[in-house]
């Protein structure tokens, strides 16, 4: 009988009846993470929305709002979403309040995947104190757990950055992974955008050799919890990927493809990066190879 998977680090995940015992915790700090892309049209770039007014209407107990793109990001970027350097960011989670020593919970609305782009980005700046919500405000609601109206923060505390080198990859990167067949490009999008059926992001198509683990499909519908162990690996298994694989990953800027990267790590691969910009960037400069179906 084969032996059922374990995610390498369940403390990455965090229970809503765990975080419900620990509301009170003075070491935890807890965030909503959402930020909302509002798409006008098919043909359209997102517009990037502040989910703060929806925070205000309703949040977790105790919990603050983290804007993505206004406070966590390169606002100097012409692109969505950049990474900003590790020094900056480091002084911008601990404006908000996260230091060395507390533990983090994050959690977002719609998608997980805008907590695990937090995560993935405390990661990248050496902070291993954080986890997921696993279902997300989506399944803390639908069990009446506490709800409170109103703004919060936390008291700023000091948080160093200690960089990890390659959990983040530029355009350079994805160009030489294309040329080696050792390592996996995977497009965490939907299976529509990857064949080529929308111009969401200028010219339609994927990065040319890439596969498809769509960032939605690692959630369970029913449950809104992230897949299991082995379902997510059978995932990845079907595109070629297992924890050895050098892996690559996009989406549109960076975000869905923190869920997928999240998912790899937590299945045991060192050898994941998030290709910052995404195809905002490659899709927007026609040296950049494509194909569709």
């Amino acid at each position: 009988m084969t032996k059922a998977r374990s995610f390498r680090n369940p403390d990455a995940l965090c229970s809503t009846a765990a975080l419900a015992a620990r509301l009170d915790d003075p070491r935890l700090r807890i965030f909503d993470c959402t930020t909302w892309l509002i798409a006008d049209s098919d043909d359209d770039p997102y517009r990037v929305v502040s989910a703060l007014p929806e925070y205000r209407q309703g949040h977790i107990p105790g919990s603050a709002y983290l804007d993505l793109q206004a406070e966590l990001s390169d606002t100097g970027s012409r692109f969505r979403f950049t990474m900003p350097g590790p020094e900056a960011l480091a002084a911008a989670f601990g404006r908000h309040g996260i230091g060395e020593d507390d533990e983090v919970v994050l959690y977002s609305r719609g998608s997980l995947q805008w907590s695990a782009r937090i995560w993935w980005m405390l990661r990248a700046i050496g902070f291993d104190r954080a986890a997921i919500l696993d279902g997300g405000w989506e399944k803390w609601e639908r069990e009446g757990r506490p709800v409170r109206d109103g703004d919060e923060r936390y008291p700023a505390a000091s948080l160093a950055a200690r960089p990890r080198r390659g959990l983040f990859v530029d355009s350079a990167a994805v160009l030489a992974a294309i040329r080696d067949s050792g390592t996996r490009i995977v497009d965490a999008l939907s299976p529509q955008s990857h064949a080529g059926q929308s111009r969401r992001y200028g010219r339609p198509g994927r990065i040319t050799s890439s596969v498809n683990v769509p960032a939605a499909s690692l959630r369970d519908p029913d449950t809104l919890e992230l897949l299991s162990p082995d379902a997510a690996a059978a995932a990845f298994a079907a595109v070629g990927v297992d924890a050895d694989t050098p892996v690559i990953v996009y989406c549109g800027g960076g975000i869905a493809a923190s869920m997928d990267a999240f998912m790899l790590h937590q299945l045991g691969n060192d050898r994941v990066a998030v290709y910052d910009n995404s195809l905002n960037e490659w899709a927007s400069d026609p040296a950049f190879p494509m194909e569709r179906d």
